[in-house]
This record gives structure tokens, C-alpha cells and sequence, in this order.
């Protein structure tokens, strides 16, 4: 698919719905947090289960997610994800106790994992390797949106009617996106069907690790959301608490700083393809690492000028590893999906709770110094990159990878 085509514009549609859905659902729970630390009694670093259970459930399951498409076919895997996704959130809203909820919320990590490995691979599959860097990246600008949902939406609407209504909002939403996600989206014109073997699938896995450049791409993927992700979980602390004072509403919206990553993901996604990933990732973290410093900083304008920098870099970041990462795999595109999101998944649980730790002993000065480590060696890693010798020819078939096929 080219982009200006309608298959183009069809296949956007679809995967702005799912990125969307994916993770207004996922993230839903970020910014009410400090509502379960209220009502429940638990600690940051046990609100923050709420969403680490999650993501490290979905890591792992992401590893498999790649396999089984290839044997069930991208679409079906990632419509039965999403619909099973928007219902599980819609049930949390009813769990009566924490340990309910975080049952919930584990099983949400199992059924998300069939979408975004998958939709990765679908593109990979799909575009044109002219398109492929945009179409990422406006999927990207979907889970951007819908992050940025999720998080207001429930945020907002604990406010005024309670963390439970603002949930089963959320799920409501991600039910009618899934129904759009299957109406919109093309089906694959470039997959084949193969059977799932496990011994083929793991030599596959293997395989990846003696490429010069994918394992770096994949620690990249674990520093962007690990670091992005404590900043957001702990952020609701900091300006609900003097002198700040912030209600939780108002906490709420600052998530639509969110909106920037639907440009950034975009545009730097483009300019990578124009200009080489090697010469412009590098330059996501810098910004990133500025951000962290301004956040340290006491007057509220500067803190939401670092909050600003840090979801520019973090987005303009994925967009280029995500779509780096298909290129550089070949054809073992859905296999090298699952591991660069197993590894980003697990900065998200690993870092994300963590980052608790650093809060309860030093404030928000820990985790600026958690978060700052973070990006500072992603931001060394993407300077080491820049030496890394691009793929002479980089195979695409629709096949799984075969011997060689990392080049």
C-alpha cells in the first residue's frame, strides 16, 4: 500500500481506532492512581500495579502473539484482542476489592498483547517501505490519542462521578473502536498462513540475536516507555500534594499534552525516513533528557514545559525504533515485533514500579534521577547506532525467516 490510496486511508482509519483503543484501555488507570492509594489504602508503589501487572503480563504474552497470528492470520487475532480487551475494562469497573481489580487488570495484559505486535507486523506486511514510516507513525499518533483519552477521560470523570464511571466509560469507547477496527481494516494481501511449531518459532527468536543492531533497537524500546511511564505514574503525586494542590481533574487534563505525540510520532517518523534513523533517534532522547531536568525545576510552568519535551521525544522515539526495527528484521518481521515490545512492555512494568521506590524515599528528585539515568543510556546506545552499517538488502516476503535472513 502506497500512501495516498484508499487502501491507505482505510488501513489508518482502522489502525487509529486500535492504537486508540489499545491504549486508552492499557493506560486508563494511570492517572487514578492516587484514588486507589485513597481508596483502597495501598501504597505508590502498589497503585502502580494497577498498570505494571498489566504491561508485564503483556510483554510476555506479546511473544507469542507474533506466532499465533502467523498461524490464525493478522486481522482475526487483532479484532479478537481488542473486543476482548474493551470488556475486561468494562468488568474492572465493577470489581468490588483490589486484589478483584489487579485479577482484572493481569488478564487485560493477556488479551491486549494480540494487538500491538501484531499491527506491527501487518504494516510491516502491508506498506509500501516508502509509506511504512508514516503509516507507523500515524498509528502511533492513534495510541498517542487514546493514551491521552484514556488517562483524561477517566481522570476527569473520577472528579465529578467517581473512578468506576470514568473506567466504564473508557471500556465503552474501546468497545465501538473495536467494531470500527473490523469494518475498516483491509485484509492482508501479503500473509500466508504458516503452522505453529514451537521449535521453529523459538530458533526463530534466536535468530534475531545475531543481528548487529536489533538487540540495541530492543534495550531502546525498554528506556523510552520505562522512562516515559514513571514520569506519568508519579506526576499525579507530585501535583495533587503541596504546593501545588492540584484536583485530580485538573491532573487529568495535563494528560492532553498527550496531543503532542500525534505530531511528533508523524513528523519525526517522516523526517527519519527522509533524513536516516541513524541521524535523528539520537536526538528524541536528547530532548527527552532536557525535559527530565525541567521537571525538577519548582514553578509549575517549567514542570509542564519538561512534561511537554519528555512526550515529544518519547513519541518521536518509538515512531523510529518501532518502524527500525521492522526494516532491519526482514522477514522475521512478526518475531523481532514481539521481542522489541516484550522488551518495551517490560520498561513499563519494571521501571514503572520502581520508580515508587524512588518517590517514597526522595520525592520527585528520585525519580528524576531514575528517569534521567534512563534516557541518558538511551541516549548513548542511539549515539552508538549511528555507526551501525545499514542492511545491503533488506527481504520483505510474507514468510517467516529463514536461514540467513538477518543479512
Amino acid at each position: 500500500m502506497h500512501h495516498g490510496t484508499p487502501a491507505f486511508r482505510r488501513t489508518n482509519l482502522a489502525l487509529f481506532a486500535a492504537g486508540f483503543a489499545t491504549f486508552g484501555l492499557l493506560y486508563c488507570v494511570q492517572p487514578l492512581m492516587p484514588e486507589f492509594s485513597r481508596h483502597y489504602g495501598v501504597s505508590e508503589a502498589g497503585a502502580a500495579l494497577s498498570l505494571s501487572l498489566t504491561t508485564g503480563v503483556l510483554a510476555f504474552a506479546m511473544l507469542f502473539a507474533g506466532g499465533l497470528s502467523d498461524a490464525w492470520g493478522r486481522k482475526p487475532v487483532m479484532v479478537a484482542s481488542l473486543l476482548a480487551s474493551a470488556l475486561l475494562v468494562l468488568a474492572s469497573a465493577a470489581m468490588p476489592t483490589w486484589s478483584s481489580l489487579l485479577v482484572v487488570r493481569t488478564l487485560l495484559g493477556l488479551t491486549l498483547s494480540g494487538l500491538p505486535a501484531v499491527a506491527m507486523t501487518y504494516l510491516g506486511e502491508e506498506m509500501d517501505a516508502e509509506s511504512i514510516g508514516l503509516g507507523m507513525g500515524l498509528y502511533i499518533s492513534g495510541s498517542a490519542v487514546g493514551g491521552m483519552g484514556g488517562r483524561l477521560i477517566s481522570g476527569v470523570l473520577a472528579d465529578f462521578f467517581g473512578w468506576r464511571i470514568g473506567v466504564a466509560v473508557v471500556g465503552a469507547i474501546g468497545v465501538v473502536a473495536g467494531l470500527v477496527f473490523w469494518r475498516a481494516l483491509p485484509p492482508s494481501r501479503h500473509f500466508t498462513a504458516q503452522p505453529l511449531r514451537w521449535r521453529t518459532l523459538l530458533g526463530r527468536f534466536a535468530g534475531m540475536f545475531r543481528d548487529r543492531g536489533l538487540p540495541w533497537l530492543f534495550v531502546e524500546g525498554f528506556l523510552l516507555l520505562g522512562a516515559f511511564v514513571t514520569v506519568y505514574n508519579y506526576l499525579g503525586y507530585r501535583l495533587m500534594a503541596p504546593p501545588y494542590g492540584l484536583s485530580q481533574a485538573v491532573v487529568g487534563l495535563i494528560f492532553a499534552i498527550y496531543l503532542i505525540g500525534t505530531f511528533s510520532s508523524a513528523w519525526m517518523g517522516h523526517l527519519a525516513g527522509k533524513l536516516g534513523r541513524r541521524k535523528v533517534l539520537w536526538t528524541a532522547f536528547a530532548l527527552m533528557l532536557a525535559g527530565v531536568a525541567l521537571t525538577v525545576a519548582r514553578p509549575l510552568p517549567l514542570i509542564i514545559l519538561g512534561i511537554v519535551a519528555i512526550t515529544f521525544g518519547f513519541f518521536g522515539g518509538h515512531s523510529i525504533v518501532s518502524s527500525w526495527v521492522g526494516r532491519r528484521a526482514g522477514a522475521a518481521k512478526a518475531q523481532a515485533s514481539s521481542v522489541y515490545l516484550f522488551c518495551y512492555y517490560m520498561g513499563s512494568s519494571i521501571a514503572g514500579a520502581s520508580g515508587g521506590l524512588f518517590y517514597a524515599l526522595h520525592g520527585w528528585n528520585g525519580v528524576a534521577l531514575f528517569t534521567g539515568a534512563l534516557v541518558l543510556a538511551g541516549l548513548l546506545i542511539a549515539l552508538g547506532l549511528v555507526r551501525l552499517k545499514p542492511l545491503v538488502d533488506v527481504a520483505t516476503p510474507p514468510t517467516p525467516m529463514s536461514k540467513g535472513a538477518m543479512g
